[in-house]
């Protein structure tokens, strides 16, 4: 089992990336929120990891911390949820946020993530509430995708790079390719990470 690695961040293409340790490039897919917590590439950087043993492949998922990690190993044990749907949850709204629409049997909420309908959101809840209860929150959380102040021009790159991702992370295309450009209608953006964010939160209003 590998369980973290710590090198080279070489390249960033959500939701893979590649981390060079010690010359050996490992292919990692991540959750968008852990894509945001990412330096630029060339920096050092630590995940966690949990490594997946199928027939004909070995992937490993990545983290900046054991939290969500331990979340995703929680997510991928309940049925039917494997893990590439729970990268899209993860990807969309942020652990304690999770938390805290299991603990309030919030299936409108869960209902909104891509790929979930309500008989999947009713069964994350009644498998996931028992394993939440003891899990600590802030005492004032108040989660959301700060806007961009982004002055930077965009590039026509980021346009594809992001609606790629949105697909990769259980969007159909039409309705990636609807909430990129309903953002890029109000924001400037620096960066395909950036358009993605904005348009996981906008998918999420």
């Amino acid at each position: 089992m590998i369980s973290q690695l710590r090198g080279i961040l070489l390249a960033k293409n959500p939701p893979e990336l590649i981390v060079d340790v010690q010359g050996v490039g490992y292919e990692v897919s991540a959750p968008m929120t852990t894509f945001f917590e990412l330096p630029e590439a060339g920096s050092e950087v630590r995940l966690y990891t949990h490594l997946i043993v199928r027939e004909d492949a070995h992937q490993l998922y990545g983290f900046t911390n054991k939290r969500d990690r331990e979340v995703f190993r929680t997510l991928i044990k309940v049925n039917g949820v494997g893990p590439k749907m729970t990268l899209a949850i993860l990807s969309n709204i942020q652990v304690n946020d999770l938390v805290r629409y299991v603990r309030a049997d919030d299936v409108t909420a869960l209902v909104k993530l891509p790929g979930i309908g309500k008989k999947t959101a009713e069964r994350l809840l009644i498998e996931l509430r028992d394993r939440f209860k003891g899990w600590e929150l802030p005492s004032s959380y108040d989660f959301q995708f700060e806007e961009s102040e982004s002055t930077i021009a965009l590039e026509e790159g980021y346009v594809h790079e992001a609606e790629s991702a949105l697909e990769s992370l259980g969007y159909k295309q039409q309705e990636a390719v609807r909430l990129v450009r309903s953002v890029l209608k109000q924001h400037k953006v620096d960066s395909s990470e950036e358009l993605i964010r904005l348009s996981l939160k906008a998918s999420a209003n």
